[in-house]
């Protein structure tokens, strides 16, 4: 048969856009694998979570929640905020898809940091609007700069606190400072993925009530252990929170995945263990990077940013610590072809990779 020309056209930026790569996923059945290039917590998720989720098995002929009430109740409890601002998601990055589509047209202006999150920038392609690139000040978010990019055709400004794949961060005062600045018809987005890790840090939460023009993203697919589960949620002002859900499916979250969510974000003891593991470890195998001569950023995250001499020695360790069944993030494609993101894991597994990467620069006479 003879084939036929196609003539459908898809919206403008759609096919021009790169599809985010994530980090490789590795076969999980296999135990030997130390899976660290994509900032999971290593813990796991609460028992409770886990329990929540088994037993919601038994009503999967069911449609779940629409309104994701209970869901929004717990996070509201534990935050201390109101649960009717909240907007539940597929994972942040849906949420971010959300706003896009909510607030941006083609050739409107989307600001996002030189080396923020990527979807970011994915996101607004697809929407048609322009995405404009705020360079940053050593690998930190810069304010000025940020306000320097900003005009009429400006509608949205993502900005990720800590920031993945460098782990840096603003304080309230920068952050506070930049929304006193910033237009008030412009959207600030607070995307605090990695906010649970730093302690006493609320990512902006408690500045919704000031200011009309902010949302704050969080995540329960990284302190929480739940990336499987694709769970996010947003916090924004009525009039945001009602826009955005105007868009969002009425189930956009499956019952098991609201189940375990609710269960996870009740269990604040367990919560407060991943961040201190995390901490130490962190500092840590940080500490022994320094002492192998290798640069880090100061990350406030659960993973850190490695830099080595050339591309070519970041890519051999790369292909050395594959070899080895543990498996980081090249992170080239955010402009760092030099460096090495790495999850922080568990005790045994930052003693593992510690000592792979020290083997590897001995035997190549690199210390």
């Amino acid at each position: 048969m003879e084939s036929r020309e196609f003539k459908l056209v898809p919206n403008s930026g759609i096919m021009a856009t790169q599809i985010y790569q994530g980090g490789e996923q590795p076969n999980s059945a296999y135990k030997h694998i130390i899976k660290l290039n994509s900032n999971e917590n290593p813990l796991g998720p609460s028992k409770y979570a886990i329990q929540a989720l088994k037993s919601s098995f038994d009503f999967l002929n069911y449609y779940p929640s629409s309104s994701h009430k209970l869901l929004r109740q717990a996070i509201a409890d534990v935050h201390d905020i109101d649960s009717k601002q909240i907007i539940c998601g597929a994972g942040s990055d849906e949420i971010i898809s959300f706003i896009c589509q909510c607030f941006c047209a083609p050739n409107d202006q989307v600001i996002y940091t030189e080396h923020g999150f990527a979807m970011y920038r994915i996101s607004a392609l697809l929407r048609g609007a322009i995405p404009v690139k705020a360079y940053e000040n050593n690998r930190i978010a810069d304010v000025d700069n940020i306000l320097k990019q900003c005009n009429n055709k400006t509608k949205v400004v993502f900005l990720a606190n800590p920031n993945n794949p460098t782990g840096t961060f603003l304080d309230d005062n920068k952050l506070k400072f930049l929304l006193d600045k910033l237009p008030d018809n412009i959207l600030m987005v607070l995307d605090g993925a990695y906010a649970e890790y730093i302690e006493n840090f609320d990512s902006g939460l408690s500045l919704v009530e000031k200011y009309n023009n902010l949302i704050v993203l969080r995540t329960f697919s990284k302190i929480y252990g739940l990336a499987a589960l694709r769970i996010g949620w947003s916090y924004s002002s009525p009039e945001i929170s009602k826009i955005i859900n105007q868009v969002r499916g009425p189930f956009n979250i499956s019952s098991p995945a609201i189940a375990a969510a609710i269960a996870a974000v009740k269990d604040v003891d367990y919560t407060k263990y991943c961040l201190n593991e995390n901490l130490r470890n962190r500092e840590w195998l940080s500490k022994e990077f320094k002492n192998l001569g290798l640069n880090t950023t100061d990350s406030k995250a659960n993973f850190l940013l490695v830099d080595f001499k050339t591309d070519m020695l970041a890519q051999e360790i790369f292909d050395h610590l594959r070899s080895q069944n543990i498996y980081v993030r090249k992170v080239n494609d955010y402009g760092f072809p030099k460096s090495l993101r790495i999850t922080v894991g568990t005790k045994n597994d930052c003693r593992r990779i510690k000592n792979q990467i020290q083997n590897f620069l001995r035997l190549n006479n690199e210390i």
